[in-house]
């Protein structure tokens, strides 16, 4: 992106970037949801690590054609993404548990719930950069929900350990479809909708697109804010949710049935938001405007309390490795004893 000031990134740049995703999810369409099936590991593990390989080459490319401060910021965005897009598989696999999805249908309902879950996400993020530009203390609130998201997450994971044996409950809008629509009572291949004596039945299949589509929603409500701690460039908050989501439909199916294994991810990501969170907050506190704090003059933070970006990104993975190994040692010890 040469020539690209420091804040703004072209209009062909983005209309290039959109096209190319885009792209990318149509592709992802044409070569595995067109034809239902269910993908082998081999196929899986594959396209996992293409659109991984894509994704640091994209942020390769950020920090050769842009500059490296924003390339860090990408990278760092991605990895926070990355794991928490792990997260919302656990819903996925529960939701498709719930509604007795068959395999080779599954592709279809995740693709265009990820697609949903995209389109808003960009809604959000154009809505988050317009807040920011204008009120300097939506740092406060995204600060405080992460904290708030961290504690809440991790009391959950100490209480109980998540599994994808549990029960799901449908949110409101979800729960109102469910009652309103004229629905047929078994899956009708991966068809959205049928046509039978004149009236349009929508299948299951679509009742379970829009639980995807609204649980991972849901989920933004958290990376978005946590991402936005990372970086203040709306142009690296949507590539790094894009490409965290573009992989998300074959990674569920890689590690689906290893999901219950990651007994300490909950505690790793509340750390990582609580981190996250912390940051925005010394930022809010650095750029206050509030008038009943400190008259609405910016307040001064200790040198120690600035986290450089290359230290988030070092913190960030730290976390990952750290719980993910403790994890996996701990299911290991846990199969042992139960052996």
């Amino acid at each position: 992106m040469t020539g690209v000031s420091p804040d703004v990134v072209p209009t062909w740049v983005w209309l290039a970037t959109i096209a190319g995703i885009a792209a990318l999810f149509v592709f992802d369409f044409l070569t595995h949801v067109r034809k239902p099936h269910e993908p082998t590991f081999k196929e899986s593990a594959l396209w996992s690590t293409f659109y991984v390989a894509l994704a640091l080459l994209f942020g390769w490319g950020v920090w050769e054609f842009w500059d490296r401060q924003h390339g860090i910021e990408y990278f760092a965005g991605f990895v926070t993404e990355k794991s928490l897009s792990v997260d919302n598989l656990f819903v996925f696999v529960i939701i498709m548990k719930s509604f007795l999805v068959p395999r080779a249908y599954q592709q279809k309902a995740l693709l265009i719930g990820i697609v949903i879950a995209l389109v808003m996400r960009g809604i959000f993020i154009a809505l988050g950069a317009a807040a920011i530009e204008r009120f300097s203390w939506v740092f406060y609130i995204f600060g405080l929900f992460l904290l708030w998201t961290a504690w809440k997450l991790i009391v959950e994971s100490l209480k109980h350990q998540k599994s994808t044996d549990e029960e799901y409950e449908p949110n409101a809008i979800v729960k109102y479809f469910q009652r309103h629509l004229s629905t047929t009572d078994d899956f009708r291949g991966n068809q959205l909708w049928v046509i039978e004596n004149g009236k349009r039945f929508f299948t299951p299949m679509f009742i379970v697109i829009l639980a995807l589509g609204m649980t991972d929603l849901l989920f933004a409500l958290d990376s978005i804010p946590a991402i936005y701690g990372l970086t203040d460039a709306p142009y690296i908050v949507f590539t790094a949710n894009a490409f965290a989501l573009l992989g998300l439909l074959q990674l569920y199916f890689l590690i689906g049935g290893l999901l219950d294994r990651l007994v300490y991810l909950g505690i790793g990501l509340s750390l990582i938001l609580a981190f996250i969170g912390l940051k925005l907050i010394v930022h809010a506190v650095e750029a206050n405007t509030l008038p009943f704090l400190n008259d609405g003059q910016p307040v001064a933070v200790p040198s120690w309390m600035h986290v450089e970006i290359e230290q988030s990104l070092m913190v960030i993975i730290g976390i990952l490795v750290v719980t993910t190994v403790a994890s996996l040692l701990k299911s290991r010890s846990d199969a042992r004893k139960a052996g």
